[in-house]
């Protein structure tokens, strides 16, 4: 029978992290700070020694619980640097190249995105166009990049237009004739709008540039006259959405404690937060030692997630046998559509995983959009910048709009940087098709010969991920009678 000392030492010693990065053979960071975790240290350990273990512990689980809201901040944080304010949009007057690096961005449409603040200006309105002369696709999310509500024609307005109405938490007031309520947990939400392509020539991209500015953004209390809507052009800038894993994510997570209200279903991290001086009401003001050991926090809780992403978050192939994935486990979508209606669920792991590779959520995924995921050859070995691949696309790809397909950094989980472009789709100027309407996509650092405009080129000095996207899919997606190949070596 082991005895009370030992007992506590090893809980102390088996932080539930720290198991799993010994699982999946990725250690845990040393912090130089804190003693060895052994069972005869342990049982000797000082009251201080024991309070900086909890601290490192709960530094690492509030990387993994504020990873969407952080994602959410540091997206918010490159648009202020661009001179972007809350309730204006920023968008991509072309479709985007590397210099957008957001998580798992598509270059393929034209992007607005635009962060709304209710703190001040009370309820602000997103007017969306008609879908005529164009369409968008797009939801709006809370500050969690929980699911608000869709819009545009696989929205609400069903592309007939509408004025949304996103209302700050607790608003009781009477909701205008004519508004479609959007009723928020957070003070702070944003939109993410793809307004749609006809095709990749220059007319079509500057034809949807046109239709995208008519939206609008402006308070409700200057709806009788509203102001002209200010859009920031951030397609020659570098636009770091990209999780930085050091101190700085427990900075732009304690922006986004101090002004947002805690929901119900958070409460239980408020005494882990104040652990590490994250209080709401009070300034965060780690001294130099403190950011040492969030540093050291975040590189574990960095590396846990990564063990997470490469082996168990992903669900089951989306056809058997395939090397295609849906994009995120079932259960987080199903909680993040209902905003986590289910008492007995919250997935805040798989969640923390997600946001790590991933930005927004749709309310209703596969009506507007579709994704694929996949990081693995047919062989089932990884994606390396500095092989050749293949990747056949069947003809009739079932998708009202259009399909693409997109590489990604590895690392980042961003457009691989300095490359001319970063994907292929149905849109792409002069790409070519086999005689039976099939398509070849190339993957690597050099094109084949004669296959420049099927090519997406990689770097050979690091791994990439794959997503297929289908704009306005169709039933053969869901039912699996069209199928996409697993990408072969070429």
């Amino acid at each position: 029978m082991p005895t009370l000392a030992r007992m506590s030492a090893l809980f102390l010693g088996c932080w539930c992290l720290t198991a799993c990065l010994r699982q999946h053979e990725v250690a845990p960071i040393a912090d130089p700070a804190v003693p060895p975790a052994d069972s005869a240290n342990t049982a000797a350990l000082t009251p201080e020694a024991i309070s900086e273990r909890a601290v490192k512990r709960r530094a690492v689980e509030a990387v993994v619980w504020g990873m969407p809201a952080v994602n959410f901040e540091r997206m918010r944080d490159a648009t202020h640097k661009l001179g972007g304010k809350d309730n204006e949009i920023v968008f991509w007057s072309r479709p985007s190249g590397w210099k957008n690096q957001t998580l798992t961005p598509n270059p393929d449409t034209i992007y607005l995105i635009p962060f709304f603040n209710t703190t001040d200006a009370g309820p602000v309105v997103l007017e969306i166009p008609p879908a005529q002369g164009g369409s968008i696709t797009g939801s709006v999310d809370d500050a969690w990049q929980t699911a608000i509500e869709d819009v545009g024609p696989a929205g609400v307005d069903k592309g007939k237009g509408g004025k949304y109405l996103i209302l700050p938490p607790g608003f009781k007031g009477p909701i205008p004739r004519g508004y479609i309520a959007m009723p928020s947990a957070t003070f702070g939400t944003y939109a993410l709008l793809r307004s749609n392509l006809a095709s990749g020539s220059e007319a079509d991209v500057a034809k949807s540039v046109a239709y995208a500015k008519r939206i609008k953004v402006y308070p409700l209390s200057q709806a009788a006259n509203p102001p002209q809507t200010r859009f920031v052009d951030a397609i020659d800038s570098v636009f770091d959405g990209t999780i930085p894993y050091d101190a700085s994510f427990y900075e732009l997570l304690d922006r986004v404690v101090q002004r947002e209200p805690w929901l119900d279903r958070d409460r239980v991290m408020i005494d882990p937060l104040r652990t590490i001086g994250i209080e709401k009401g009070k300034p965060f003001q780690p001294d130099a030692q403190a950011r040492k050991r969030l540093d050291v926090a975040a590189r574990e809780a960095h590396a846990w997630i990564d063990s997470r992403y490469e082996s168990g978050h992903f669900p089951a192939p989306y056809i058997d046998g395939s090397r295609w994935t849906l994009p995120a486990p079932a259960d987080l979508m199903k909680e993040i559509q209902s905003a986590y209606a289910d008492p007995a669920q919250y997935p805040v792991d798989a969640r923390g995983v997600t946001y790590s590779y991933a930005f927004f959520s749709a309310k209703h995924l596969g009506t507007g959009q579709f994704y694929l995921f996949n990081q693995k050859s047919a062989d089932g070995e990884p994606l390396k910048g500095s092989g050749h691949y293949r990747l056949h696309v069947p003809a009739n790809v079932p998708v009202r709009l259009y399909w693409s397909v997109t590489a990604y950094d590895r690392a980042t989980h961003a457009l691989i940087r300095d490359m001319p472009w970063a994907s292929r789709s149905s849109l792409t100027p002069g790409l070519q098709k086999n005689a039976d309407g099939s398509v070849d996509v190339y993957f690597g650092p050099k094109a084949p010969a004669g296959r420049d405009s099927n090519w997406v080129p990689t770097d050979p000095k690091g791994r990439f991920e794959l997503i297929f996207r289908f704009y306005g899919p169709e039933a053969p997606v869901f039912d699996k009678s069209w199928k996409l190949p697993d990408v072969e070596r070429a």
